[in-house]
């Protein structure tokens, strides 16, 4: 059996996202879920300001619209609201159910990355 500290557990995680990148040079990463501060201070780290964050945000009503329920347990969990009060994202999308909106910010977002490739 093997036991995680908080302190081991992030330096397995590190480990882990270290031999993910391991030997590969890309342009652009897109990494989706990430859910740990310390998963985002890992990327700026290894990448400086290459390093881009996004956080997609929605109201609670807008999410309930599309059928979600507060499940206690979970959606208190840090795997899901860990980075909620991170707030130095580089880019927040907005996604509260105007598509016109929603559009222009992706867009300047793809744009952006365009920029990069």
């Amino acid at each position: 059996m093997s036991v995680l500290s908080s302190g081991s557990l992030g330096r397995s995680r590190s480990s882990m996202l270290r031999k993910i990148v391991e030997g590969v040079s890309q342009p652009v990463w897109l990494v989706s879920d990430t859910r740990r501060v310390s998963d985002i201070q890992w990327f700026r780290e290894a990448y400086g300001a290459s390093a881009q964050t996004v956080r997609v945000v929605a109201s609670e009503q807008s999410r309930q619209q599309r059928g979600w329920v507060f499940t206690t347990g979970v959606d208190d969990a840090e795997s899901e609201c860990g980075l909620d009060n991170f707030g130095d994202f580089d880019w927040v999308i907005e996604n509260h159910g105007d598509e016109q909106c929603l559009e222009e910010q992706l867009g300047s977002l793809i744009e952006f990355v365009h920029s990069r490739l």
